[in-house]
């Protein structure tokens, strides 16, 4: 946990400021030192006191050192030479206002995060604050802006919120709109903001389920609402990104060094994440010496300005230059990994087109700046801005600002990026998108990188392109020679600096085994997947799209275990049609060549709601009107939604499945509705139809037995099953990790539905659970027969089934509900 230093002149100031910030995060979890006055009377700053105050709650995590005025930072700054160098390089002088950066400080700190995290909330303490405050009223006689002639709002669904990529979208969409249209964040007060610049949308701090209001004024004002609205009911037209790989968090931006120095050389144990060590950032194994990007490095010129209209001309062009180049990058990714891939890049383009941004650009040189210290001085604000935003996607997206401040200011200096790629393992302290883009995937066995996140757009390009990547590493892993080889593996956040050669072997035998398995399930994928004792899995294929069933079908799925029917309804003002829907539900069927159709009713509200079906502001959408619940309370939508079902299901084999059931009741509920609409098609029960639900609440675990009657299977998503057991959302990064499925309370309600359920009821899961391999002899241990996953993933899960024993994999499964963490049921499952 990182230790906090407080320098001030007064000494019962430092301590007053330590209560308040005491009080609001109860406990002594965090380490705080005093270093003020001269004595507990006497005012002034000591560089001996605070260098004592520091080596006190000195650490792993290291120290932020938070100061008033004047003398405090030179004392402070006199401290910090006077410390061991290893001590010297975990410590970080903040900027922050004493008392706000200190409560918020203390907050960051006793919630685990790191140096860099902390000093981040500290620096952004005053936010709140300024926007306030900062509102004063135009001076006598200046012109007001003219006042909106349209105003309405709309709720952010976007998972993320407004980050570049959308509000990217947003910005070309008004861009031939005669209209001025700002934007104001309801929830949080922020704004209004032009919704013509990228910069400041972005920065605007619009997460999901927040209120944003739009005004617009003008001759076409109400055109500009209108296409804002119809942006925003699509979610932006904003895909969700890959996810990181499973165990990957966010990272603290300055780690303590993880790797050895060049003076040390490394024993063969790798770091691995989760102990302080790397990230997991895109899957595979790599092994290599190491190579660094050699880009000549950037110095601002010591220079006066020269005339402003030249100046201004050679940011124009610049600017173009950088444009050009980024539009030829995002052409080449559409064209080798796709569009959603290429979308990365929008917000770089739209960066470069911000007319506000490029106007304070141009302010500063009219106030006598030379062209390339503007834009640092710019576009490092805009970045800063980014970095202090509270969601952890969106500061992110500081990189983006970064890597387009770099590109231009080497156009304005003529230097050249220099970005060859080599045989190896690339190691670097962060990379843009531009330039994972630029690699060569068949020379570049891996990259480590000493900051980053596996939420970048770096990671997930590397992710799409198939590169090995790991991040967070440590500022250390820069200090590793060139050519010096290392082995990295990057689905389970493994680093090993100069592998000795039976290092080098096991790596290289994963590596091997990972591709001799892909081989042999690919071959087999069409094959039924049996266990060694002769017992049949089902592996069906979670679909999200009409093309994922052409695409399961190829994979050699059994079935459709989870059709997500969402997709027919959101991005939508109204419903979809019962024939809208019947055709869907045909194409799927077609394209999985009239395998099993498990049809998931309507699953929205909380984490994911619909324009036509609004819920209300609830304190817990999670817990609130979703899923089942929300059905039942539009019973039209889903008896249309039935009746398409039951129309293709006297065609082909349908299962229908009622999400986020908790009673019995609502079971109930939902089977008289499926009456009234096999009653509506007038055809009579279709023949082999199947009902039934997910168990996504431990009510619903606890309650099989009771349910049984009513249904012919039941499927375990243990996505959702897994964050209501342990009280820790998904999504939320402070507690993400608390989030394992293979925690023994989880298994523990899956082990129970399976005792609970007669042989005439199939349990299924649909979690992402049923994807990891290493999972799958529990899970059958357990009683699972059927394992749904994404279509990728189907010849390699069959593979696993394959290699199950079921005498074996019962004790096994038996042992693992009995263990005390999900950490030492990962060791038993890994033979470790």
């Amino acid at each position: 946990m990182v230790g906090i230093v407080v320098v001030a002149h007064s000494y019962p100031l430092a301590q007053a400021a330590v209560g308040l910030a005491r009080e609001m995060a109860p406990g002594d979890e965090v380490a705080i030192a005093v270093a003020a006055g001269l004595d507990e009377t006497t005012l002034g700053t000591d560089a001996t006191q605070i260098q004592a105050a520091i080596e006190s709650v000195a650490g792993p995590a290291g120290v932020l050192v938070l100061m008033d005025l004047g003398s405090a930072v030179l004392s402070a700054e006199l401290a910090l030479e006077l410390l061991d160098p290893e001590v010297r390089e975990q410590v970080l002088l903040c900027p922050a206002p004493l008392v706000e950066g200190l409560v918020v400080a203390v907050v960051a700190a006793a919630g685990g995060a790191a140096l860099a995290e902390v000093a981040a909330e500290a620096t952004g303490a005053l936010a709140g604050k300024q926007e306030h405050l900062a509102g004063p009223a135009p001076a006598a006689g200046e012109q007001r802006a003219e006042e909106p002639a349209v105003v309405e709002t709309f709720t952010v669904t976007n998972p993320h919120g407004l980050h570049a990529r959308p509000a990217a979208r947003l910005v070309a969409e008004l861009r031939d709109v005669a209209a001025q249209v700002t934007l104001r964040n309801l929830t949080t007060g922020a704004g209004p903001v032009p919704a013509n610049s990228l910069s400041r949308v972005s920065t605007l701090g619009a997460l999901p389920d927040h209120e944003v209001e739009v005004a617009a004024s003008g001759p076409e004002a109400p055109t500009a609402v209108e296409r804002v609205l119809a942006l925003a009911a699509r979610g932006f037209d904003d895909p969700a990104p890959p996810a990181p790989p499973a165990g990957a968090t966010e990272p603290v931006a300055e780690p303590a060094a993880a790797g050895p120095s060049a003076a040390e050389p490394a024993a063969a144990e790798p770091l691995t994440a989760g102990s302080g060590g790397p990230l997991p950032a895109s899957p595979g194994i790599g092994i290599g010496p190491i190579w660094t990007p050699e880009p000549p490095p950037l110095t601002l010129p010591d220079r006066p300005a020269g005339d402003p209209a030249s100046e201004a001309d050679r940011l124009r062009e610049a600017v173009g230059q950088v444009r050009r180049e980024t539009q030829e990058v995002r052409d080449r990714t559409a064209r080798e990994l796709g569009e959603q891939d290429a979308a990365i890049f929008d917000a770089h383009v739209a960066l470069l087109d911000d007319a506000e941004l490029l106007d304070q650009v141009r302010e500063q040189i009219e106030a006598g700046a030379p062209v390339e210290r503007a834009w640092a001085e710019v576009l490092g604000g805009l970045a800063e801005q980014f970095a202090a935003l509270p969601d952890p996607y969106q500061r992110a997206r500081a990189a983006d600002v970064q890597a387009v401040t770099e590109q231009v200011l080497r156009a304005l200096l003529g230097v050249a990026s220099g970005f060859v790629s080599h045989d190896g393992v690339l190691v670097a302290a962060d990379l843009t998108p531009g330039e994972v883009s630029q690699l060569d995937a068949d020379l570049v066995a891996g990259i480590v990188l000493a900051h980053g996140s596996p939420t970048a757009h770096s990671a997930i390009l590397a992710r799409s392109r198939r590169i090995p990547m790991l991040v967070a590493v440590g500022a250390g892993v820069l200090d590793l020679p060139v050519r010096t080889v290392v082995a990295l593996d990057g689905q389970r956040g493994e680093l090993v600096v100069d592998p000795d050669p039976a290092t080098r072997e096991r790596f290289a035998g994963r590596a091997r085994e990972w591709a001799e398995r892909e081989a042999t399930a690919r071959a087999a994928a069409g094959a039924p997947a049996n266990t060694r004792d002769g017992v049949t899995i089902e592996v069906a294929a979670n679909l999200g799209t009409v093309t994922d069933a052409a695409e399961a079908a190829a994979a050699g799925a059994d079935a459709a275990g989870l059709v997500r029917t969402e997709f027919l309804f959101v991005n939508r003002a109204e419903p979809p049609s019962v024939s809208e829907q019947e055709r869907a539900y045909r194409e799927l069927a077609e394209g999985l060549g009239h395998r099993p159709l498990t049809l998931r009713t309507l699953d929205v509200g909380g984490d994911k709601p619909v324009p036509f079906l609004p819920t209300g502001q609830e304190a817990n959408p999670f817990l609130g009107l979703r899923g089942i619940r929300l059905s039942l309370a539009r019973p039209e939508i889903l008896r249309d939604q039935l009746v398409a079902a039951c129309r293709v299901a006297h065609d082909s084999p349908v299962r229908l499945m009622f999400p986020m059931v908790a009673t019995r009741d609502e079971v109930t509920a939902a089977l008289a509705l499926l009456d009234e609409a096999i009653t509506v098609v007038g055809a009579g029960r279709p023949a082999g139809l199947e009902v039934g639900i997910m168990v996504e609440v431990p009510a619903a675990a606890l309650r099989v037995a009771a349910f049984a009657p009513l249904v012919d299977f039941v499927s375990i998503g243990t996505n959702d099953l897994t964050q209501y057991t342990l009280a820790a959302e998904r999504g939320n990064p402070s507690v993400a990790a608390l989030a394992d499925p293979l925690d023994p309370a989880v298994l523990r309600l899956i082990d129970e539905v399976c005792r609970a359920a007669p042989s005439s009821v199939r349990v299924a899961v649909c979690g992402e659970l049923a994807a990891d391999e290493v999972a799958v002899p529990v899970l059958v241990g357990l009683g699972v027969r059927e394992l749904s996953v994404v279509p990728a993933a189907v010849p390699m899960v069959k593979q696993a089934v394959r290699q199950v024993d079921l005498a074996a994999a019962v004790p096994l499964a038996a042992r693992a509900v009995t263990l005390p963490s999900a950490a030492e049921v990962r060791t038993l499952l890994a033979g470790d």
